[in-house]
């Protein structure tokens, strides 16, 4: 992997990072109380909970470091001397703990860094090709733990993590040319306008990507192991430019204490275990109890539902407003459950007429109440073998258009069950009359809920 799809990738996941550490870090409001205990220290209570918000948490820390460094890096890559020699370094870091998982961690580093050539067999080549850079660096770094959820403790004991960002780097490099020739980037002549300097920086964008360790000591306190590689935008930070367009890059192995800040009666969202606490708040002893007197409450009105439906006679109405109880069955009832006394569309030879068939308001549906009527019509049309017109009729309510539509589909609703209790469709001729034709005041509820109807006519 070159230098430049290297840094791409690292920019790419220093995105990503904060992407992901801002989703995480959305917060939500409620309140309640959960009792964290660690197996491996005191038992503490708190009022914080994984939907509680980042207010709940002790979020900001401090750190220092201190390593050594390399010339070369874990991941490989070329460099423009053969032969490393470690130095030293130190750090600063402070973070802004976002998410249990994701942070944003300013870091100030210092220190130097050595290479030098050397010989087949390892051994450097006197005055020959050696550099020593001294450096300070500022970096923002996006800190992704890995492995937080630990199922064994209330808290997290150990968090591995990774990082990623960029940031600016101050450099002065010293040394050896390959021509034996002494450098020091601290003495600088402008080409410009031939001014000097004996402190001069040179200036780079860095991109560190890193692992570690960090290991929980107590409430407040952390110790951290880890390794950054940084990554220069440039090919002289070891003063040789002599594989361009190549770009420099160095290594910082480091351990270090990391300090938790505010209140003590808070905890660390860093070492906040979200298994453990949901586990808490689902168990919580006031929830449970809400949720109890909830399923009481929902079986008191399932009770009620269930009395309300319940209809002893089988007349559609329910028992609570029944007026008329144990009507017989098959009757045709009024919305009280008392039976309508139909008035009669002559039909038949046999000078039986057959009782009208009735609908609610502005429906073509059947009512169950209807099929022992239709059932007794039926067995006598197959009987006889008679021809009739099924007419269909609507109260006033609405257009006629409207009405007539509805009366033709009441009319076809009625013939389809017959034709499925076996009359032959032939026998069953259709028409819809609308509003005409009532056998009741329209004027009236009573009235219009007889004309709501279909009759049958003989042909």
């Amino acid at each position: 992997m070159n230098y430049s799809t290297l840094k791409k990738s690292a920019a790419l996941s220093f995105a990503s990072l904060l992407v992901a550490g801002m989703v995480s870090a959305q917060d939500s409001t409620a309140t309640a109380t959960t009792t964290m205990k660690d197996t491996t220290m005191s038992s503490a209570t708190t009022t914080a909970k994984v939907f509680g918000g980042r207010g709940q948490y002790r979020t900001w820390s401090i750190g220092i470091n201190g390593g050594v460094t390399s010339p070369t890096v874990a991941t490989g890559g070329s460099n423009d001397y053969n032969g490393k020699q470690l130095s030293y370094g130190y750090g600063l870091s402070i973070r802004d703990q976002l998410a249990h998982s994701f942070g944003l961690q300013l870091d100030l580093h210092g220190g130097r860094v050595k290479g030098r050539t050397v010989d087949i067999n390892g051994d450097p080549i006197a005055n020959r090709e050696s550099f020593s850079t001294d450096f300070y660096s500022a970096t923002l770094s996006g800190v992704l733990n890995v492995a937080t959820v630990d199922f064994l403790r209330r808290k997290n004991a150990v968090n591995f993590f990774i990082t990623a960002g960029a940031g600016l780097a101050l450099y002065q490099p010293s040394g050896i040319t390959p021509q034996g020739q002494a450098f020091d980037y601290a003495n600088y002549t402008d080409p410009k306008d031939g001014s000097t300097s004996t402190n001069h920086y040179v200036k780079e964008l860095i991109i560190p990507v890193g692992v570690g360790v960090k290991f929980r000591l107590s409430e407040a306190v952390a110790l951290n192991f880890g390794y950054t590689q940084t990554f220069v935008d440039g090919d002289n930070f070891d003063g040789l430019k002599a594989k361009f367009p190549t770009k420099d890059k160095y290594s910082y192995g480091y351990g270090g204490l990391e300090f938790t800040l505010g209140s003590s009666s808070k905890p660390s969202l860093e070492w906040a275990n979200p298994v453990a606490m949901m586990y808490d708040e689902l168990y919580d002893a006031a929830l449970r109890q809400e949720v109890e007197a909830l399923k009481g409450r929902v079986t008191n009105v399932e009770n009620a539902v269930t009395d309300l439906k319940k209809d002893s006679d089988g007349d559609g109405v329910s028992d609570q407003f029944d007026k008329c109880p144990n009507t017989p069955a098959g009757s045709v009832v009024d919305g009280s459950g008392c039976v309508i006394v139909f008035p009669k569309d002559t039909m038949a030879t046999t000078g039986a007429p057959y009782s009208n068939i009735q609908f609610e308001f502005d429906s073509s549906v059947l009512r169950t109440s209807s099929y022992p009527v239709l059932d007794a019509t039926s067995a006598d049309l197959r009987s006889t073998g008679k021809t009739v017109e099924v007419a269909g009729y609507a109260s006033s309510e609405g257009t006629a258009a409207h009405n007539m539509s509805l009366s033709r589909d009441r009319a076809n609703s009625v013939k389809t069950y017959l034709v499925n209790s076996g009359v032959a469709a032939s026998k069953l001729k259709v028409k819809g009359y609308g509003e005409t034709n009532p056998i009741a005041d329209n004027s009236t509820e009573e009235g219009r809920v007889l004309n709501r109807r279909v009759s049958f006519k003989q042909k």
